[in-house]
């Protein structure tokens, strides 16, 4: 997949063509949970001897997916801001962890959730230019009201089709937006402002991401479902959820092309008990049709967190879980990881068993 960037005079990429055949009528999207960064995290990925820090094998699994679809996106749950490197409650993670997500194929990073101002100003400010350096498109947070102005809603351009994409969080821990940079926020008023301002950029299809809802609870809360609706009843095509750190149900409507993801858990962490070890990728496919907006189809993958234990450290491995039911990966070594994968299947299924038109893939 060959990725063009445009550059801004403050080296924000805001806008990438995939390039492809122009009769290609399909175009597939891939979107992920929350990437975390907790202290077991930070130690699997050190290299003792040499004091650096490797992420590769984390993604090394569920790469070929990601590679695959035309477009990615993930939402990077962790500062950036330099060591000390620290996982929970103030997350800072080593720079490599966003090179190895590059590495796997997502095109795009979202960057307003909860933990967005952990380490200050230099949390905000540093995150964005290590993105910057290594040209990882990203949105929902700014170094300045001017970057802001120039950039969101940001918009990308994938095999012909435009897309708007829309970050917003919650809240922010209670901890303040530093001075000078911004941190979209959940406001309705703003959102409908945003939505129009979208619209003005005709764009094929609209995207918000949303850092909502309750943590560690499968079912989706009124605010959520609130927001849901206002998003859709003013032309938003796809919502895609985060912050609950496990999955909630997936609705697609057919009869408005709408598709909504409540929360698709954590792609990546060190939480270990059952739902938080795990997640879901929600595939989509869009077919171009002449004068209409793409016809959406969804469908998902559970992504279980293998985390086997080598010499005196824990590993994290994202294992899509059918290939390992289906034995095209034989890496669960022992009866107590396979039974810890096996108790989360069964509860994610029965939790988007509830799913309106999104199916397993």
């Amino acid at each position: 997949m060959k990725i063009k960037c445009l550059l801004t005079k403050c080296l924000v990429f805001i806008a990438f063509v995939v390039d492809a055949q122009t009769s290609d009528s399909v175009v597939t999207l891939l979107f992920a949970g929350d990437i975390m960064g907790h202290d077991a995290q930070i130690a699997a990925a050190r290299n003792d001897s040499t004091d650096t820090y490797d992420y590769f094998d984390c993604f090394k699994y569920v790469k070929p997916y990601v590679e695959k679809a035309d477009f990615a996106l993930a939402n990077l749950e962790v500062t950036l801001a330099g060591e000390p490197y620290k996982g929970y409650p103030q997350f800072s993670s080593p720079d490599e962890l966003a090179v190895a997500v590059k590495d796997c194929g997502f095109d795009v990073l979202v960057t307003s959730n909860n933990h967005t101002c952990d380490r200050g100003r230099v949390g905000v400010v540093r995150t964005l230019d290590v993105l910057d350096s290594l040209k990882i498109t990203h949105t929902g947070t700014f170094h300045d009201s001017a970057e802001y102005w120039a950039n969101y809603p940001l918009m990308v351009e994938v095999k012909g089709l435009k897309l708007a994409i829309l970050n917003y969080t919650y809240g922010t821990n209670g901890l303040p937006t530093p001075r000078g940079t911004i941190v979209n926020r959940i406001d309705n008023k703003q959102i409908v402002n945003d939505i129009a301002i979208a619209k003005q950029k005709s764009p094929d299809l609209i995207i918000a991401c949303m850092h909502w809802g309750i943590e560690y609870d499968t079912v989706p809360d009124s605010n959520q479902i609130y927001l849901a609706n206002l998003l859709k009843y003013h032309g938003v095509d796809l919502i895609i959820g985060s912050h609950p750190h496990v999955l909630q149900p997936m609705e697609m409507d057919t009869a408005n092309n709408q598709l909504l993801v409540y929360s698709l858990g954590n792609y990546v962490s060190a939480q270990r008990t059952a739902p938080r070890d795990g997640a879901a990728m929600v595939n989509v496919k869009l077919t171009k049709r002449e004068g209409l907006k793409p016809k959406i189809e969804a469908d998902y993958q559970l992504t279980y967190v293998h985390y086997p234990k080598v010499g005196n450290k824990r590993l994290f491995y994202i294992m899509p879980i059918a290939d390992i039911e289906n034995g095209i990966i034989t890496e669960i070594p022992n009866a107590t990881n396979w039974g810890r994968m096996q108790q989360f299947a069964k509860e994610a299924r029965e939790v988007l068993g509830r799913n309106r038109n999104v199916n397993e893939r």
